[in-house]
């Protein structure tokens, strides 16, 4: 495992030399911040509307967490979902289209090195992002007073979220040659796992008062990533959801590593 540092490193200096890095970062810390303030303006006039109607018990419930930053992350959510795939869709398809990809398959490294290296670095990258973000976040608590465990709950879940959507990312770039086809490819896996939970629902409707057909829908509940991103969201640290993140990275991983290996008998 010596060689994954390196493997990362080049990966990073790649995106950095690159306008790859800088667009996603630049873009980021744009859209991030349009939408927080947006966030904050939305809040500031619910207040001040239910403060005018006078309405006591509405006023309880719109505080900074259940609110502005339940709101935030999960548009934050949505933008991943489009920056990741563009963040990894060169992960494998940039070696197979400079032709270095035969060099490294029969280089003194591993199949586990080559996957984990490249992943770190999007995992390096993605977690760049998060930390902008969280300093966005430190504002709210020098001007207001959030739930400091409920904040940091869903930091944790965006964190969670960007790192299996790395992993759907690494997976997609390694099974074609065109960066465009990965970023498609990437984009659809977590759409369709974004869509999943909605899906369950209408099918549970459809199926009303047929019980065998109801292990179908829990399974597509469980396999929905809004579930447990939100249940995070909403400060609930469960161990099904923290589970469910590190089943979506080591599946997406371990088929990638597949897809890599097999490369070589081609």
């Amino acid at each position: 495992m010596r060689h994954i540092p390196a493997i990362a490193g080049r990966e990073l200096r790649a995106w950095f030399v690159s306008p790859v890095a800088w667009v996603v970062l630049v873009l980021f810390a744009l859209l991030s911040g349009f939408f927080f303030l947006m966030q904050v303006r939305l809040f500031q006039e619910v207040l001040s509307y239910y403060q005018q109607i006078q309405q006591l018990e509405a006023l309880r419930s719109v505080t900074l967490n259940n609110f502005l930053l339940f709101g935030y992350y999960q548009t934050i959510w949505l933008v991943l979902l489009f920056l990741t795939p563009a963040l990894t869709m060169g992960l494998f398809t940039s070696e197979k289209i400079n032709g270095t990809q035969e060099l490294l398959l029969t280089s003194p490294i591993t199949f586990w090195e080559l996957v984990l290296g490249k992943y770190l670095a999007a995992v390096a990258m993605v977690t760049l992002l998060l930390l902008l973000l969280a300093l966005q976040t430190a504002t709210l608590f020098v001007f207001g007073n959030p739930e400091f465990w409920q904040t940091a709950a869903g930091l944790l879940g965006l964190w969670l979220v960007g790192l299996g959507y790395a992993a759907v990312g690494c997976f997609a770039s390694s099974i074609t040659k065109s960066p465009l086809i990965a970023f498609f490819l990437c984009f659809s896996i977590l759409l369709l796992l974004f869509l999943l939970g909605q899906i369950a629902s209408i099918g549970m409707a459809a199926t009303a008062g047929a019980p065998a057909a109801h292990w179908l829908t829990d399974a597509l509940r469980w396999l929905s990533s809004d579930r447990h991103f939100e249940a995070l969201l909403r400060g609930l640290l469960d161990t099904r959801s923290i589970t469910y993140f590190v089943f979506l990275i080591a599946f997406f991983l371990v088929l990638t590593r597949g897809v890599v290996e097999s490369a070589r008998w081609r």
